[in-house]
Order: C-alpha cells, then sequence, then structure tokens
C-alpha cells in the first residue's frame, strides 16, 4: 500500500485513548495518570471519561466519518484498568460506530494484570478480534525494576485466558533495560517464541524527561543505557524471532504472515486516522476539517482551525492530558516528506510511484536517497517498474538517520 493509492476520503483508522493506569511505570512519559479503581473520585473521572468516548463516537458515526475504518485501536494507559463493564460498553459503542464484522482489525490493549477471562469472552464476543499485552519482559527482577504490575506467570497466565478466544494476540518486549544481560533477553525472546505469540514488538529502553528512570540517570544511581548492547540485541532478537517463523514487518514489529498489525501499517502508510480522548492525535487531509469541526468530535478543533495555513494539504491534531489542542499544519511537499520518512519504517520501503512523486515536489530527495544508498543505509531491490528503496540491516539500527534525512527534504 502506497501514500498515494490509500483512500483519503475518510479515516482508515480509529484510535481511542485510555489516559489512565493503576500505576505509572518508572520509564513512561506518556499521557496517562495512575488511578485508584477504589477511590469515589477515580470512579467518578473513569467513568465520566468512557461517557465522553461514547459521545464523540456515536457523532463520528452520525457524520458518516467512520465508513471507510479498517482497523481499530483502544490504547493507553491500560485499556484494561477501566474494568470490565466500562470497557465492554466502550466495545458495544464501538460496534455500533463502525461496521465491525467488515474485514475491521479490532484491537485492544491490555496489561496482564488487569486482563481476565471474562473480559476476553465479552470482548470477543463485541467483535474484538485482537488483543496487544504490554509484557517487557518475562524476567521478574526486570518487570519489578521497570515497575511493571505484573510478573512473568501473571503475563503467562493472561494471554492463555486471551488464547481461549482470541488467535491474533500481540506482545511487547523491551531491551536494554539496568541489568539486563544478553541471557536474560534470549530467555524472554524464547519465551515469546515457546507461547506461540504470532506478533512481537521490540523496542530498546529510552530515557525519557521528566521520568523516574531520568532521575536516576541524572543522580548517577542507574547508568544511560549501552546503545551497542541495545543494538546487539536488536539483531538477537531478529535472529530469533525470523528462525521461528515470524518476519520483520517494519522496524520494530516481527509476525507470522497474516497477522502483520493493520494499524500500524495504517500510520507508516499515511492512512487518515481520528484520535478520540485526551492524548491521542489525529491525521487527517485538509478536506476533512470542515465535517469535523461540525461533527464536534474533537475538543477544541474549531477553535485551532484559524490557525491552519494557506496550501495545506494535511492537519495534524491533538490533545494534551489537560484537554489543551495542539495542531499542524503540512503543506503538499511536507506531507510528501513525511510519507518517505513514515515508509522507510516498513520493509517495502520505497515504490517507484513515491519516489516519483518526491522527485517531483522535493527538489533535494534524488539526492538524499543516493547519500544514504552511498552510507549503506538503504538498498534498491527488485528491477524495472517493480525496483524499492529498502533500509539495509544497518539502516533498520540508524533508522533515526533516515527518517531526519528524509523529513529533511520537506525543507527546499
Amino acid at each position: 500500500m502506497s501514500a498515494a493509492s490509500d483512500n483519503r476520503e475518510g479515516f482508515g483508522a480509529l484510535y481511542l485513548h485510555v489516559p489512565f493506569c493503576a500505576r505509572r511505570c518508572r520509564y513512561c512519559d506518556f499521557a496517562t495518570e495512575a488511578v485508584d479503581r477504589e477511590d469515589e473520585r477515580c470512579i467518578a473521572a473513569m467513568d465520566a471519561y468512557v461517557e465522553q468516548l461514547v459521545v464523540a463516537l456515536r457523532r463520528a458515526s452520525k457524520a458518516g466519518l467512520l465508513g471507510t475504518v479498517r482497523s481499530v485501536y483502544i490504547g493507553g494507559g491500560t485499556p484494561t484498568v477501566l474494568g470490565h463493564a466500562r470497557l465492554t460498553q466502550l466495545a458495544y459503542t464501538i460496534g455500533l460506530s463502525v461496521d465491525v464484522d467488515a474485514d475491521v482489525e479490532f484491537t485492544v490493549e491490555a496489561n496482564p494484570e488487569s486482563f481476565t477471562a471474562e473480559m476476553a469472552r465479552d470482548l470477543f464476543a463485541l467483535g474484538v478480534n485482537r488483543i496487544s499485552f504490554g509484557v517487557q519482559s518475562f524476567d521478574d527482577g526486570e518487570l519489578a525494576l521497570l515497575g511493571r504490575m505484573h510478573d512473568a506467570d501473571g503475563a503467562r497466565c493472561a494471554l492463555s485466558d486471551a488464547r481461549e478466544r482470541f488467535d491474533n494476540l500481540s506482545i511487547d518486549l523491551m531491551c536494554g533495560i539496568p541489568g539486563q544481560t544478553m541471557a536474560s533477553w534470549e530467555r524472554s525472546l524464547d519465551e515469546a517464541v515457546a507461547l506461540a505469540v504470532p506478533h512481537v514488538s521490540v523496542y530498546p529502553l529510552t530515557i525519557e524527561e521528566g521520568t523516574p528512570f531520568q532521575a536516576l540517570v541524572a543522580s548517577g544511581k542507574m547508568p544511560e543505557p549501552d546503545e551497542d548492547m541495545q543494538a546487539d540485541m536488536m539483531e538477537r532478537a531478529e535472529a530469533v524471532l525470523c528462525a521461528a517463523g515470524l518476519v520483520r514487518y517494519e522496524v520494530a514489529s516481527y509476525a507470522r504472515v497474516g497477522f502483520e498489525s493493520r494499524h500500524n501499517r495504517a500510520y507508516w502508510h499515511g492512512v487518515p486516522y481520528l484520535g478520540l480522548g485526551r492524548g491521542a492525535s489525529s491525521m487527517f487531509p485538509a478536506a476533512l476539517l470542515p465535517a469535523l469541526v461540525d461533527a464536534r468530535v474533537l475538543p477544541g478543533l474549531a477553535q485551532a482551525a484559524s490557525q491552519v495555513r494557506d496550501g495545506a494539504s494535511r492537519i495534524r491534531f491533538s490533545t494534551g492530558l489537560d484537554g489543551a489542542p495542539a495542531l499542524e499544519t503540512l503543506d503538499e511537499g511536507e506531507a510528501c516528506a513525511e510519507d518517505l520518512m513514515l515508509a522507510m519504517r516498513c520493509v517495502e520501503g520505497l515504490g517507484g510511484e513515491q519516489i516519483a512523486r518526491a522527485t517531483a515536489l522535493l527538489p533535494r530527495a534524488e539526492a538524499t536517497l543516493r547519500e544514504l544508498e552511498e552510507e549503506g543505509l538503504v538498498e534498491r531491490a527488485g528491477s524495472g517498474s517493480g525496483e524499492r528503496i529498502v533500509p539495509t540491516e544497518r539502516g533498520w539500527l540508524m533508522g533515526n538517520r533516515i527518517y531526519g534525512a528524509l523529513w529533511d527534504c520537506r525543507n527546499r
């Protein structure tokens, strides 16, 4: 799928953000807040938040904005911390608003400690067909250090409960955790293989501003992650997972054929997506702006619309945890540069049509791609009309160099 061939008339993906967790992990800088599910104020806050999402969903549906949606993702935060009743209410409303019986991928993100067999049964009955677990590690010491609330057995039990209904399961694994060794990393990878999980995302720990880990690093109580070790671990993940029959389809994700995340691919291929909830982001063609303003599904969009520049091609809109809106406008050249950057996160890389469009819109694109090829970060694959430019093994490890160079092509 190329950005140029996507259906730009409506949203292809829908994301609902749940900004609640039982406890914030020590590395997390996501738009989330910890809640006590026994506290009346937290209960009221979650009830009100879910009701707001329900209203936004129904408004979007009535405005005809969800008819082309082919992937739905409830993420966070921790959606399962909402509890069974609230989460199934959301899933039910999505079923009323999106034709989930048509070929739609419907994912719910979960943490093992708040996922139950009853939840699995009811979510499946309501059209959910994919569960993505934040596992991070199968080593209890590493989990404790990260501040996770589950242990390895808890992750295994949650996967077992989910497998009673779901074939399409995903887990996240993290490398570069303080004290993690190559041996413990391999044990986590081997566990994922033994559990026959059809989709695994792997990513290195990053130290984010304002997190407990950042404070520990700043005080000298914890070392910075070793980037060379992380690179070795990412290479080891590729070897283990690919040997087990999973295929790398984007920079950080591996899947058995047919289990690639459609929602992930929507982001990397420039498919318009609608994000509902505090902390959510949306991306859409400028032509959809009037319909979105009229539908009143994105608080603050009407006021922010005055910031849209002349010649706008694409709009990015988000709200912070405090509800403050932020809008970014991209012209046609900037949108093209963004498409180049995101496409290179995927194994397919850039096709001839995308390259030709970029060459026409961005004077620096051809020279930049040539430079990246000379650096050994990208290479040409295929021939004739099927020729593509794809990341090399070195390019996967030095992705930021590729993405930054392609994004800079927007500057004429």
